[in-house]
């Protein structure tokens, strides 16, 4: 068997379409102590391609993961039927009055910050491992979620605090989100900040497109989990579904859909820098918006990197538009010690704190029929559950429409 495991070894990094950028950081001591491999010269041997394999491969990035450039045409998103043989669309027409003179720091991901990126041609993909899909509840679920959509879904577990807009037609949205790193209690718990692009009924008909950063609990060596990372990174995500989080849709590219078109930007990497309390804050800007042309939703992440788009025949109402915007935070309680959570959402703050000291979205905008970015005019709040999160809004000249939201969880206000 140690024969065969070698030269699997030896094949594998020399075969397969991709450019390994990273390497997972070695623990090949550890299982050598683990195991008893026999002969003496094939556990030598096996030293010696580790060795090997470390000194030729890049290293790794701090949130351990892998980044492979792949080459465009050959993404998950090509594997969709009415995507085989083509190749990424040319960018967009981004809408009137969006403002690209902001500067978005070169290092926005940890993955950069070993001074990698992939070259033209190709898109840096993070690279699913087996320990990943192990914390999925099954093969079949990876990278998807299951959950009720009514609009009061805290009998489901999951709460909110946004702010949305709708009774009209929407064909897009923007906003600036700080970053932080909440803390989640277990691994079957997550907390998220992010944008909804939202049409249908809140039934099996339900179309959303989501963007924005995401927190999971640390989940160490081989734990069972049903969430993505196994760490507690925020970590910058996409998600797409027309039929209610039943049968379609996935995060990031984790299934045929989502066309990267970026080579700067790894989905589902970890974010980087972070906002901390009292001290710096850093925000992302994100923008969705419906192609006047094709028709299709693209993504971009801070001023000017398109991400890519989400193709308009993957969707049944959102082929059109959107009737709902939605900004905000949302996390999942589980209720697993018999009481609520204490995952927080946001910095873990109320939004009364203010600056520097609780989560915010910035310059909220929607994207008309004539592609204008316009202000919001018919805002609505909504805090499931005001005591453990809540949200405050404002205007002013430099941030537009804004606010603040989050909370911490379980406190004695919310047992």
């Amino acid at each position: 068997m140690i024969h065969i495991f070698v030269a699997f070894l030896v094949v594998s990094t020399s075969l397969g379409p991709v450019l390994s950028l990273q390497s997972v950081p070695d623990s090949g001591h550890r299982q050598l102590q683990n195991c008893t491999l026999n002969p003496h010269k094939d556990i030598q041997k096996l030293r010696r391609v580790q060795a090997y394999l470390k000194k030729i491969n890049k290293p790794a990035s701090p949130d351990g993961d892998v980044i492979d450039c792949v080459p465009s045409h050959l993404q998950p998103a090509f594997d969709h039927p009415q995507l085989k043989g083509q190749k990424p669309l040319k960018p967009a027409v981004r809408p009137k009055g969006h403002n690209l003179t902001e500067a978005v720091s070169e290092s926005f991901q940890l993955w950069r910050d070993t001074g990698e990126s992939c070259p033209k041609g190709t898109v840096p993909i993070r690279r699913t491992t087996e320990q990943d899909i192990l914390r999925a509840s099954s093969v079949r679920r990876y990278g998807r979620i299951r959950r009720h959509v009514r609009r009061d879904s805290t009998g489901y577990g999951h709460e909110h605090a946004v702010v949305f807009e709708n009774g009209d037609q929407y064909y897009g949205a923007k906003a600036s989100l700080s970053v932080w790193a909440p803390r989640v209690t277990n691994e079957y718990e997550f907390s998220l900040s992010q944008i909804w692009i939202i049409s249908g009924s809140f039934g099996n008909d339900l179309n959303t497109i989501e963007a924005g950063w995401q927190a999971f609990v640390c989940s160490c060596f081989f734990q069972v989990s049903p969430e993505l990372y196994g760490d507690n990174y925020p970590r910058f995500f996409t998600y797409w579904t027309s039929d209610a989080y039943q049968t379609t849709g996935c995060y990031n590219l984790l299934c045929s859909g989502f066309v990267q078109t970026n080579n700067k930007v790894a989905i589902g990497a970890a974010i980087s820098p972070r906002s901390s309390y009292n001290g710096r804050q850093f925000d992302i800007g994100l923008m969705v918006w419906k192609d006047p042309k094709h028709g299709h939703w693209w993504l971009e992440f801070g001023p000017g990197l398109l991400v890519g788009y989400w193709p308009e025949f993957l969707f049944s109402h959102l082929r059109s538009h959107a009737n709902m915007v939605q900004f905000g935070g949302e996390i999942v309680n589980t209720r697993s010690s018999g009481f609520h959570t204490s995952t927080q959402m946001g910095s873990g703050h109320f939004a009364e704190e203010g600056f520097r000291k609780a989560a915010y979205f910035r310059n909220l905008q929607t994207v008309d029929w004539d592609n204008n970015l316009v202000p919001l005019t018919n805002i609505h709040l909504k805090a499931d559950r005001a005591n453990c999160y809540d949200i405050r809004q404002g205007r002013n000249h430099v941030w537009g429409t804004y606010f603040y939201y989050g909370g911490p969880g379980r406190n004695v206000r919310c047992p």
